[in-house]
């Protein structure tokens, strides 16, 4: 097993790899975010590893020290927020400390919970990620000279957008517990926003919506407005 990673010695970074030596621990639910994450982290230079929940991450931590940490704030088992929030006051402070989401609104609360700052869903711009990352560096950290900025839009592989719509269809599944239908309806919302799926964007929508002030009727026919959806997507998958 691997030891505590510190921070030196690590690479310089230069000015196409502005993050390179760094080690980023992603906690992130979503294969297609964590997909867009990966390719920007390998186009920067940085390393990335992931958690896809709150116990995961936090056994990660046990065992290693990563330069950063970028918390998605809804995640399975518990709000990102609580993780941030432990780590903003741990002693040594990890490096560099983000939140995640697909809601701007929550940027406020990342700050408030502790975090440097906060990523914004879709991730798509890597020069607009690089960016978020220097400002939380330390000063002999940072890039001596200019950085070659890009305007390079990061697509992920489809087919991981595929794999998060086979793990909604499994949760959709599951028997008598409505309300798993919060985090799906979530997790959906964040991952169709994200790869520019409107459709299935508004029918996760409506299905928070349905949740909170809808009739059972109402909620039956969200649910399964959303299922048809998922069950579309999985089918072009497998025609491919």
């Amino acid at each position: 097993m691997d030891k505590f990673e510190t921070f030196s010695p690590f690479p310089a970074p230069t000015n196409t790899r502005p993050l390179l030596g760094l080690t980023i621990l992603l906690v992130e639910d979503s294969r297609f975010a964590s997909e867009a994450m990966r390719l920007m982290c390998l186009r920067s230079g940085a390393r990335l590893r992931r958690a896809d929940c709150l116990y995961a991450a936090r056994r990660h931590l046990k065992v290693y020290r990563p330069s950063g940490v970028i918390v998605d704030i809804g995640l399975p088992d518990g709000s990102g927020l609580e993780l941030i929030e432990e780590l903003s006051t741990t002693s040594p402070r990890v490096g560099i400390l983000l939140g995640l989401s697909g809601d701007p609104d929550a940027a406020d609360k990342a700050t408030a919970a502790g975090a440097d700052g906060c990523l914004v869903k879709p991730l798509h711009n890597l020069a607009g990620f690089q960016q978020k990352i220097l400002a939380a560096l330390p000063t002999e950290r940072q890039l001596a000279g200019p950085r070659a900025l890009t305007d390079e839009v990061i697509e992920p592989d489809r087919t991981a957008y595929c794999d998060d719509m086979s793990r909604a269809a499994n949760l959709l599944n599951v028997p008598g517990d409505e309300g798993i239908l919060d985090y799906v309806a979530q997790f959906l919302g964040g991952i169709a926003r994200s790869a520019g799926d409107d459709q299935l964007a508004d029918a996760a929508r409506n299905l928070a919506h349905s949740r909170r002030n809808g009739t059972p009727s109402d909620l039956l026919a969200a649910t399964a407005r959303v299922g048809t959806l998922v069950q579309d997507r999985m089918q072009k998958r497998a025609a491919i």
